[in-house]
C-alpha cells in the first residue's frame, strides 16, 4: 500500500477487538458489494450492510481505492490461510475441490473490482507476489493429495492456478456460477486418478 496517503492509518497496529470486528464486517459487505455491483457500489450502503456509520468506514479507508486495495489483500491471505484448514479438516480431493470453489469465489469479488484494480495494483511484483502465494496454497493441497497416491505425476500448482482463473473468466463471462463448479469437476479428473 505504497504511495497512499491512507497508508500510516492501516498499518499503525493492533486495533482494538470492537475496531476490528468493524473493519472485518466493513471489509465483507464491501467485498459482496463489489463483487454484485461493481466499483460503483455505495459506499453508504457498504457502511450500512457493515452496520457501521460513514465516518467509521471512512477513518479506516479514507478513499474507496483503499477499500478495494484492502478487500484485495484480505481476501488473497483468506484464500492462503484456508488451505491448511482444509486439508487438516477434509479428506485431500474435497479439501482441493473446496478450495477451487472458494477462488472461483474470490475471482467474481476480483472482477467488480478489476477496474480499480488496475488502477491501485500497478506494480508487478505485487502481482506476481499475489500469483505466487496462491501457488503455494495449491502446492500444499496437492500435495495432501500426492500423500494420498491419488494425484495424476507431474501436476504443477501454476498450471492448476491458470486453469481455475479461466475458469472465472468462462463463468464470469456466461454468467453462470454452476459452470464454474462443473469445469472445476473436469479440472480435478485431471488432477485425481480416481
Amino acid at each position: 500500500m505504497t504511495g497512499h496517503e491512507g497508508d500510516t492509518v492501516r498499518r499503525r497496529g493492533p486495533l482494538r477487538a470492537d475496531a476490528q470486528r468493524n473493519e472485518d464486517r466493513l471489509l465483507e459487505a464491501a467485498a459482496a458489494a463489489f463483487a454484485r455491483e461493481g466499483t460503483g457500489a455505495s459506499v453508504k450502503d457498504i457502511a450500512r450492510a457493515a452496520g457501521v456509520g460513514v465516518g467509521t468506514l471512512y477513518r479506516r479507508f479514507p478513499s474507496k481505492e483503499l477499500l478495494i486495495e484492502a478487500i484485495y489483500r484480505e481476501e488473497v491471505q483468506r484464500l492462503c490461510e484456508a488451505a491448511p484448514h482444509l486439508t487438516a479438516a477434509q479428506p485431500p480431493v474435497e479439501a482441493l475441490r473446496t478450495w477451487m470453489e472458494r477462488f472461483i469465489d474470490f475471482m467474481a469479488t476480483k472482477h467488480g473490482m478489476a477496474d480499480a484494480l488496475a488502477v491501485v495494483l500497478t506494480d508487478d511484483s505485487e502481482k506476481l507476489h499475489t500469483r505466487a502465494l496462491l501457488a503455494g496454497a495449491i502446492t500444499h493441497l496437492l500435495t495432501a493429495v500426492e500423500g494420498q497416491a491419488v494425484a495424476r505425476p507431474g501436476v504443477d500448482a501454476q498450471d492448476v492456478l491458470m486453469a481455475l482463473g479461466g475458469i472465472s473468466l468462462i463463468a464470469a463471462s456466461e454468467e453462470q456460477r454452476a459452470l464454474a463448479t462443473r469445469l472445476i469437476d473436469l479440472l480435478l479428473h485431471g488432477i485425481v486418478t480416481n
